[in-house]
């Protein structure tokens, strides 16, 4: 298969953290997601999951081997250039919803962009809007985060990771502070964005069940794939 056909791409991956007592936290991890996959990552506490997502997201560097993102090596990259590379290809999901308590959900949804509202070529508060009535919060629009439950507040976050749209969704235990309703609710949504907007998605998770819905699944142990 061509490298082109991957939206993501690791080459002995590792992560050390310490000086003194060093703790492994991946161990030549070598990993690939298709373009337009929808890949679940499951294992223990401790086995090196979010590590993995936060080297996969640029959002942290690796001891040693390559991280490839579509296409681009991002140990290439620095400053602003890594920063515009993540704000225009990759779509953020945390456990904690990270939504700012003081403003509304729409606004919430708009942040990531407002910085850069000028040069953008669509009106970011009809996108916004757009992407609201897509996770089903179109009422819910002027809303401070306090104002609404768990499972709403991650559905305005998973609009906020969709606004810049990316070609790559990492969701690291996005139903981890929802009940299991809500939490089949946003794995759903995930399922469907990733069907009908061919988004790539890379989710992290304990729950065996949630994984087994995705089309993949690797598995980690020890900072190893299983």
């Amino acid at each position: 298969m061509a490298e082109s056909d991957f939206i993501v791409q690791t080459e002995g991956l590792s992560k050390i953290y310490g000086d003194g007592a060093e703790v492994r936290a991946l161990d030549g991890v070598n990993l690939t997601v298709r373009r337009g996959e929808f890949l679940a990552i499951t294992g223990p506490s401790g086995s090196g999951k979010s590590t993995l997502l936060n080297l996969v997201g640029t959002l942290d560097t690796p001891t040693a081997g390559r991280v490839v993102v579509d296409g681009v090596d991002v140990s290439t990259l620095r400053g602003n250039q890594l920063a515009d590379f993540r704000r225009e290809r990759i779509g953020f999901v945390f456990q904690l919803f990270n939504l700012i308590p003081v403003l509304t959900a729409l606004e919430n949804v708009m942040l990531p962009l407002i910085p850069y509202q000028r040069g953008l070529k669509f009106n970011l508060k009809e996108r916004a809007q757009e992407l609201l009535k897509t996770v089903g919060l179109s009422e819910r629009a002027h809303h401070l985060p306090g104002q609404l439950s768990g499972g709403e507040q991650q559905r305005v976050a998973i609009a906020r990771a969709l606004v810049n749209t990316p070609r790559l969704i990492l969701a690291d235990e996005p139903t981890g502070n929802v009940d299991s309703k809500a939490g089949a609710g946003i794995m759903a949504l995930l399922r469907r964005l990733n069907g009908e907007r061919g988004v790539s998605v890379v989710l992290v998770t304990h729950n065996e069940a949630l994984a087994g819905e995705a089309d993949r699944v690797v598995r980690l142990r020890d900072g190893r794939v299983e």
